[in-house]
């Protein structure tokens, strides 16, 4: 009776580990940068693989106003790419809307352009931290993937377009450095000067993104070329540019393309991280699911909406 139970018990250890995965390992937690009265921190977890690693970093979601760099139901997340031999680092970063509930279309527009600068800044300094601690922890700098979910996917986005636009915040990162890869759960770009552009310098992209989301615009939100451009409009202009894209929508699907494909839609990421980021193939997708047992939903959305939605 007791053989039997132990293996039983073994049978369910490993059916488990296959089917949720196994918490990360090797965590390290650092100190990269003091902001004000913000002391943030990252947590560093090193794939089990000997010689120089990529690195994917991940920021988190929250509306820029709640999340924590550690949560666990990001944990599955990391321990596949950990399994798969890439290092992950997840970032604390200020959370500039943290207090705006309530506030209005006038004044939400200033404030969030104020706050994604911050995240961006805050991503900048930890890359940048990685960057100086690489040679100490065997990743290769040359292959640091940016990460995000919603809000983090807006700041991934973000940074990269600040990247390739050469604006003012990029200077904080090293000298000719941009990421080996983004990927954007749910993600858009925001700007108040007009529509936003992308250079051929720019980094290869999968977007994910469900086109009833009402948390972050799937195509766009704007008025006189200010607002929220989302995952359909980069992807249109990713294709002119001639940069090498992946678009992965789901029709009718809500913002729950935030976080389900990290757990759903492990194949495609290690695709695209091995033919897009590894081996450089520049290739251009496009993806279109639509599940047949979904339910039709609402896909035009008002600025109202998206704040209500938030905040």
């Amino acid at each position: 009776m007791k053989a039997r139970f132990i293996i039983l018990l073994t049978i369910f250890v490993v059916v488990a580990q296959y089917v949720w995965g196994t918490e990360p390992s090797g965590k390290t937690t650092h100190l990269y940068a003091v902001k004000g009265t913000d002391s943030l921190r990252l947590d560093h977890y090193a794939a089990p693989v000997e010689g120089l690693r990529p690195c994917v970093m991940f920021v988190f979601g929250g509306g820029f106003s709640h999340g924590v760099r550690d949560k666990e139901a990001d944990m599955p997340y990391f321990e596949f790419l950990q399994r798969n031999g890439y290092d992950v680092v997840s970032i604390d970063y200020r959370l500039g809307m943290r207090d705006a509930k309530g506030v209005g279309v006038l004044d939400f527009f200033p404030l969030f352009r104020n706050t994604i600068n911050l995240a961006v800044e805050d991503l900048f300094s930890a890359t940048t931290f990685v960057v100086e601690h690489a040679e100490e922890w065997n990743i290769d700098p040359t292959k640091i993937i940016a990460t995000g979910s919603s809000a983090g996917a807006i700041t991934v986005l973000q940074g990269e377009h600040t990247i390739c636009n050469g604006l003012p915040l990029a200077s904080l990162l090293p000298d000719g450095f941009n990421y080996a890869g983004v990927i954007s759960f749910a993600g858009a770009v925001f700007t108040l000067g007009g529509a936003p552009e992308w250079s051929a310098t720019s980094a290869p992209t999968l977007l994910f993104h469900g086109n009833s989301d009402t948390q972050v615009p799937y195509n766009k939100m704007a008025l006189f070329g200010c607002g929220m451009y989302g995952s359909k409009y980069i992807a249109k202009h990713l294709r002119e540019a001639g940069v090498p894209y992946w678009f992965y929508s789901v029709e009718y699907q809500t913002h729950a393309m935030a976080w389900e494909p990290m757990h759903n839609n492990h194949a495609e990421i290690l695709l695209f991280l091995d033919e897009f980021v590894a081996k450089g193939n520049r290739q251009q997708r496009d993806t279109h699911i639509r599940d047949l047992s979904r339910p039709e939903r609402k896909t035009f959305f008002l600025p109202t909406d998206y704040l209500n939605s938030n905040y």
